[in-house]
């Protein structure tokens, strides 16, 4: 009877220890996986699949200005961010900022990064960008919008709201994080196929070079300040906008397609 009672407690205890065990390994799990990952670094698995960081959150590194060889002092580097320093100037930016480019242009591609805004805010994400001597970027290149929608004009107008492409296909406002945080953003380009995403969502879809495409272009604003901007070049640079305000950008990482 003895020996009996000594192997009950036995078994009790080994069971209550793998029950222990078997808890704190779920534990030690969960906070595996609820930890942040860094900032402007790249997951084994990206590195897998082929993508590349472009912004390492520590240098402007292949950064420059728009038809400038240096990166300008209109922007800096800042807690692992691309920032650009409000002018107050609009559209036209400040003496030392401007719009930057990564240098090397890019084809068929899917770009991931993240953006805040100042209230008020606006700035936008260009793609196959090209450098002409007597244009602005804005003047050459697709262009998903960076604003706040709830102070600045432009979000009154889908066309030009946050995620929206500049003046040809509106985004409705709600697809948008408040002022202050983070949203995060995906552009595919692939052999003509365009896409914008925001916040996780699809909410843009356009064919280049197709009949549509030249419909939209013609009832736009940049005919009139470029006759061949319908005539998107096949490959380009990702272009970051400086409209005066405060805007930053980090994680910005693109595979090829």
């Amino acid at each position: 009877m003895k020996m009996k009672k000594i192997i009950y407690l036995f078994v009790i205890a080994f069971a209550l220890a793998s029950c222990a065990g078997q808890q704190s390994k779920t534990t030690d799990e969960s906070a595996a996986v609820e930890e942040p990952l860094a900032d402007n670094v790249l997951t084994e698995a990206e590195i897998n699949e082929g993508w590349i960081l472009l912004f390492d959150g520590k240098e402007p590194g292949k950064w420059r200005g728009y038809n400038k060889d240096y990166f300008p002092t209109g922007w800096k580097v800042e807690d692992g961010t691309l920032r650009c320093l409000a002018s107050g100037r609009g559209e036209a930016g400040g003496t030392e900022g401007g719009d930057i480019i990564y240098d090397e242009k890019f084809q068929n591609f899917e770009l991931s990064l993240e953006w805040k805004i100042s209230p008020g805010g606006n700035s936008g994400i260009l793609y196959l960008a090209q450098e002409l001597p007597d244009k602005t970027i804005w003047q050459t290149a697709p262009e998903m919008q960076v604003l706040d929608n709830t102070t600045h004009p432009d979000g009154r107008d889908g066309l030009h709201s946050a995620g929206a492409l500049y003046d040809m296909i509106g985004v409705a406002q709600d697809k948008v994080k408040p002022v202050g945080e983070w949203n995060q953003v995906k552009i595919l380009v692939f052999k003509g196929l365009v896409e914008h995403w925001l916040n996780g969502e699809k909410v843009v879809e356009y064919h280049l070079w197709t009949p549509e495409w030249y419909e939209m272009v013609a009832k736009s604003k940049f005919p009139e300040y470029n006759p061949d901007w319908a005539q998107v070049a096949g490959e380009g640079f990702i272009g970051l906008q400086d409209h005066g305000d405060d805007v930053w950008y980090k994680n910005i990482k693109l595979k090829k397609l």
